[in-house]
């Protein structure tokens, strides 16, 4: 078999893609170069007006939050404040600040672009099958592999960072979105086509808050997967609590590298948590 093989060239896959990228950039770099510096005053704002808030402040607004989301009972509240007050003493408060920038950024942009396109799969069968296999193939590239674009478009920083992470998480709302209208019972449907609504009035009044709960669980996965490439974006240059964990691991600091990643599990847990409640609400 191998001698078989030797005879056939192999395809220039490596330099097709080469050549696009290259194509890419110096067509678009004015375009890259507008985003880059947008995203990252605009995230340097908000990060700023986060660390702008005493720590105290933002703790107990978010165990306010966490009571209130949770039908006023005080397990997640208590584990909100004891959770956070950790982070905080071990100094890496302004570094959860980052970390929170980016997740809140690339999930609202995943979510602005995922549920469109869930709701396009749910009404077109040819948009289904295009759309389908791109989401299988971002779900299983392995998100190390989302850099290299990153860093070609817009260079070292939080802003290939989102661009890694929204591109990583964006598969559950599509897909959520998605299964969550075609899920919506056909005599409703059916029902409101009687009455005389528009395809508009029948997708707002009628699909989508029915479908509202499993969108929810979609946009839950995909704040999570936000969070889970906080430490691989910390390797092209963005900021938080994964640059803390990479800095550890190259230094071999195992305790530093402990304490960054057990105050990940600690956000990771209030966010699923906040998220989950909401959704039962």
């Amino acid at each position: 078999m191998s001698k078989l093989l030797d005879g056939i060239p192999s395809l220039p896959v490596a330099d097709k893609v080469e050549s696009m990228m290259d194509w890419l950039t110096g067509n678009l770099s004015g375009l890259f170069s507008f985003i880059q510096t947008g995203g990252k005053n605009a995230m340097n704002f908000i990060t700023d007006m986060l660390v702008a808030i005493p720590p105290i402040v933002f703790i107990l607004v978010i165990a306010l939050i966490a009571f209130l989301a949770t039908k006023r009972k005080f397990g997640l509240a208590i584990f909100s404040i004891i959770g956070l007050l950790f982070i905080y003493n071990q100094g890496l408060w302004d570094e959860l600040m980052n970390t929170i920038t980016l997740v809140i950024f690339s999930s609202i942009i995943a979510i602005i672009i995922g549920i469109p396109l869930g709701i396009l799969m749910s009404k077109s069968m040819v948009a289904e099958n295009i759309i389908k296999p791109i989401l299988d193939f971002m779900q299983t590239m392995p998100g190390f592999v989302y850099l290299i674009p990153a860093v070609a478009f817009f260079g070292i920083g939080v802003v290939p960072g989102v661009f890694a992470s929204v591109i990583f998480a964006l598969p559950p709302t599509v897909r959520f979105t998605n299964l969550g209208i075609r899920q919506v019972p056909k005599e409703l449907v059916e029902a409101a086509d009687s009455y005389g609504s528009t395809g508009w009035q029948k997708l707002f009044k009628v699909e989508l808050p029915l479908a509202k709960s499993t969108i929810m669980a979609g946009i839950n996965q995909t704040v999570l997967l936000s969070l889970s490439m906080v430490v691989i974006a910390s390797m092209i240059g963005a900021p938080g609590l994964g640059r803390e964990v990479l800095s550890a691991l190259q230094r071999a600091q195992v305790g530093n590298g402990f304490v960054a990643g057990l105050s990940l599990v600690i956000f990771a847990i209030i966010v699923d948590r906040l998220t989950q409640s909401l959704n039962k609400k």
